[in-house]
């Protein structure tokens, strides 16, 4: 990765303000970032976004082998992709050690936790099984990655239905949508990854942290926990030694925190079946409101002439008149040794000579 370093001045700036308690987009300590949640067009696919992180997760389902010291279970893979879109700091082709230890911290939160029924993925034992791929997709990278990670790979697997199969003998059919209703993943609870982010040895604590203070911080604590106050996966990275106080302590803060974003993501889910089921808006329809689409929207408004000459016609007709008014200009036909004069005829009907003429007037 080849971060941009900040400046000591920049750096210096961020720590007072939290030791002031005071953030740069505003928030409290324990304020997570606006949550959004919107789904694509086909099934297992969800957007999130925390503030201005966005990620983007996919789940797809292919039958497969099973492994052979679990010939009764499916098989659960994730993948993480940072790729420069989201950052320049990523780089494309080249799996970095932020991304390993991303993918990690997933799979423990995940599959190591068993939230989902990997044996229902069976369709013939030591033979077709199902494998749920989870590919996440970081589109925009403004920090607390994890969280992100956790909260679309989760949606997203709810959200997934694989289609159905039927067993004849020997012979496995996999039906299509419009033959047979896919089936969706059964899923025991849903596992939340919560970050805190700590300054001055532990001094100082956040929740939800930015790109900018991930960059100052000394140690990261990633708690993931269901609804049910039950930690599935904790990690510490950074090196900074943490107390006991001080994790019960964040493990309180983060059961509010799950029970917040896991009713966040029972209504999206809620929300999204019921356009569906009632051919409504849903997935990228619903997601990207109109106005947005600039290259499509044409301007409606028109110019009519027949209100502009109306208009010309009343100013015309109201116009005040001039007092005095000069008429065509009359050119008479030049005499011998004579000058050329023009004589303005005004509408009194009386002539005014040209001092010219008044000149020649006055010579005997």
């Amino acid at each position: 990765m080849k971060d941009t370093p900040l400046s000591n001045c920049e750096r210096d700036f961020l720590l007072k303000a939290i030791e002031e308690k005071k953030r740069l987009d505003g928030r409290q300590t324990y304020d997570y970032r606006k949550m959004k949640i919107t789904f694509g067009t086909d099934y297992g696919c969800c957007f999130v976004d925390l503030g201005k992180t966005r990620v983007m997760a996919q789940v797809s389902g292919e039958l497969v082998a099973p492994k052979e010291n679990r010939p009764n279970e499916g098989i659960m893979f994730f993948n993480i992709e940072l790729s420069p879109m989201a950052s320049p700091a990523f780089e494309q082709g080249r799996q970095s050690e932020l991304s390993v230890k991303l993918n990690r911290q997933l799979e423990r939160c995940l599959r190591n936790s068993k939230c989902i029924d990997t044996e229902s993925l069976c369709v013939v034992s030591g033979e077709k099984v199902w494998q749920i791929r989870v590919d996440v997709h970081m589109l925009n990278h403004d920090g607390n990655l994890m969280d992100a990670a956790s909260i679309a790979a989760i949606t997203a697997l709810c959200h997934f239905k694989r289609p159905d199969v039927g067993i004849q003998g020997d012979e496995v059919t996999v039906y299509s949508p419009e033959e047979r209703d896919p089936i969706p993943l059964s899923i025991y609870h849903m596992p939340i990854s919560v970050s805190f982010s700590f300054f001055q040895q532990g001094t100082y604590l956040l929740v939800d942290p930015c790109e900018r203070e991930e960059r100052v911080m000394d140690g990261l604590l990633m708690i993931a926990m269901n609804k049910h106050r039950e930690i599935c996966s904790i990690q510490s990275s950074g090196g900074i030694m943490l107390l006991k106080e001080q994790v019960m302590r964040c493990s309180k803060i983060a059961s509010v925190k799950v029970s917040e974003i896991t009713e966040l993501i029972s209504k999206a889910l809620e929300n999204d079946k019921r356009a569906r089921k009632a051919g409504g808006r849903c997935g990228f329809a619903e997601s990207m409101p109109q106005e947005r689409i600039t290259a499509l929207k044409t301007d409606e408004t028109s110019v009519e002439m027949t209100d502009a000459s109306e208009r010309a016609n009343d100013i015309v007709e109201n116009a005040e008149v001039p007092p005095q008014t000069v008429s065509s200009p009359v050119v008479p036909a030049p005499g011998v040794g004579q000058k050329c004069s023009i004589q303005f005829q005004p509408e009194g009907g009386r002539n005014v000579k040209t001092k010219t003429e008044k000149m020649k007037a006055r010579t005997p």
